[in-house]
């Protein structure tokens, strides 16, 4: 039997494993990772919109674009348990196409998806870790969090917005011990790519069409090359278990972190060239 993970997450009972609580919990990362921790002993519950069955994982329905579904889940979690020490926002989506072909109903169900969900899951979850003085919050973001890909605008767009509210949140719960995490992953293999919602206008547009659909084939075959899941899931668990997690971790093919890096010190001009030329985007 697997032995219950201590809790070191601040000065509570150690004796009692910690709650986690993870969105997207019912494919690919999500369900990594919520399997991962429940077999490290954690008490995990996993919440997706169509809840299905993983290994170890107490199963919780919630749509994240929905406060009052939030509210539920989160109620229903401090009911059994009387406590969430870990929260992982993780649920997330994808739109592929130009910017400027986007619909409206695209950009609000990719902005509140990524960065809506995590808002609402935040609200829910931070008056009760206020209130413990204790509390790990782990957003996943992306390393298009920190720079903006072609034909992946809105979906970049959400995630700088989920970096500027991690960064601002974790200096306001500072005080009160609740530790704010940003995770960003480079590409990994899961079903993530598959899917995709691809915008047919983009597909159909003469002079965006042919360089979307080259585009397209790069960031999917980088995905399906990509780490597995269980790397992050490693990742997560060293955060957690952490007595001083760092603000910002960075996970997924060492080129591709070290291409993330490189923007802090390559002129803008330069880095972008590479980018363009990287995913096919050229005159």
């Amino acid at each position: 039997m697997q032995k219950p993970a201590a809790r070191r997450l601040g000065n509570t009972d150690n004796s009692k494993a910690p709650v986690v609580l993870i969105t997207g919990a019912s494919s690919g990362i999500g369900k990594a990772c919520a399997e991962y921790l429940a077999a490290k002993g954690f008490i995990v519950y996993g919440a997706s919109r169509k809840p299905v069955g993983e290994a170890g994982v107490r199963r919780l329905q919630a749509d994240v674009t929905q406060a009052a579904s939030v509210a539920g889940a989160v109620a229903a979690v401090m009911a059994e348990q009387g406590r969430i020490d870990v929260l992982i926002n993780n649920a997330g989506m994808g739109i592929g196409g130009a910017i400027e072909l986007a619909t409206p109903d695209e950009i609000i169900r990719q902005m509140d998806t990524n960065f809506m969900g995590t808002v609402n899951m935040c609200a829910a979850v931070v008056p009760h870790m206020r209130a413990a003085r204790c509390g790990r919050i782990i957003n996943i973001s992306s390393l298009a969090g920190s720079m903006g890909i072609p034909y992946q605008g809105f979906y970049s767009a959400s995630k700088f917005a989920v970096e500027g509210y991690s960064e601002a949140l974790s200096m306001e719960l500072h005080p009160f011990g609740v530790k704010v995490s940003v995770v960003e992953p480079g590409d990994f293999s899961t079903g993530f790519t598959g899917h995709r919602i691809v915008s047919e206008a983009t597909l159909n547009d003469p002079d965006y069409g042919a360089r979307f659909k080259k585009c397209l084939r790069i960031i999917e075959k980088e995905e399906r090359g990509g780490s597995r899941p269980v790397k992050l899931a490693r990742k997560l668990y060293r955060i957690i278990r952490a007595r001083h997690p760092k603000f910002r971790y960075r996970v997924g093919v060492p080129l591709q972190i070290i291409f993330t890096k490189a923007k802090a010190v390559v002129p803008s001009r330069g880095h972008q060239a590479l980018l363009r030329l990287f995913y096919g985007v050229r005159r």
